[in-house]
């Protein structure tokens, strides 16, 4: 392999060089202490010329949206305050982005908004479609987030509610109880996040062995694998590929 840094030999042609951060034998590695949303997974000096390792993204500011939402978006806000006594404390705030609501909800009240939510006559929201866990490492002190995607087949609408939970105390209530179909995807989200649905009737891993050690969809694990084999051959995993740093 060769880079177009390589000084030629003596005979003019390119000399082999290993590059840069490259190993074959390390062990996956934590990614360095570098600022959230620079280069492709956070990786640097790897040799990658695709461009992605100068990514810089940027973040928009989530901001509270400002009355009037549009749409139906103002009917569902007004039927769950005034169902919801406790809406004042439990909704953090509102979101209108894409054409799209989101409730931020305090993860200690998100059974109850989802109760509400279902039950509710102008409301009816009965299907819970998604739970999914979210990692926004260094950029919010609680980092994981909890979304959860709920359909009106009643009324043929859509919301979206988030809970945000700290990696120290990444605990809130499950919704199996109200929503059956969260099981399994409540399971998915502890598994490769670690985030821990308290009252979950069964909450072990859905994925990864019981054994395995940490979560694998948290920005901060390692970067490993196993390997794959094929007929005739056999794909070496990621980390014994090449140490992306």
């Amino acid at each position: 392999m060769t880079s177009p840094t390589d000084k030629p030999n003596d005979g003019g042609v390119p000399v082999p060089v290993t590059p840069v951060g490259a190993s074959s034998t390390a062990p996956a590695e934590y990614p360095p202490a570098s600022p959230a949303g620079r280069g492709m997974f956070g990786n640097q000096g790897t040799g990658d010329v695709s461009g992605y390792g100068g990514l810089v993204r940027q973040r928009q500011p989530i901001e509270e949206a400002s009355r009037p939402y549009g749409g139906y978006f103002d009917e569902v806000r007004d039927a769950l305050e005034e169902a919801y006594p406790a809406f004042g404390d439990a909704i953090e705030k509102v979101v209108v982005d894409r054409g799209e609501l989101t409730l931020h909800v305090r993860p200690e009240r998100i059974a109850e908004v989802c109760q509400v939510m279902r039950d509710d006559l102008a409301l009816r929201f009965e299907l819970c479609s998604s739970v999914s866990g979210v990692d926004y490492l260094g950029a919010d002190e609680r980092r994981l987030h909890v979304v959860y995607l709920l359909t009106s087949m009643t009324y043929r609408r859509r919301v979206r509610l988030e809970a945000a939970v700290s990696v120290e105390a990444p605990h809130l209530p499950s919704v199996t109880a109200v929503y059956p179909t969260a099981d399994w995807q409540e399971r998915e989200a502890y598994d490769m996040f670690g985030i821990v649905f308290d009252g979950h009737p069964n909450l072990t891993r859905i994925l990864m062995p019981d054994d395995w050690e940490g979560h694998p969809q948290r920005k901060d694990y390692p970067l490993g694998g196993v390997p794959v084999e094929y007929k005739g051959a056999e794909i070496q995993p990621p980390n014994e590929r090449r140490s992306y740093q």
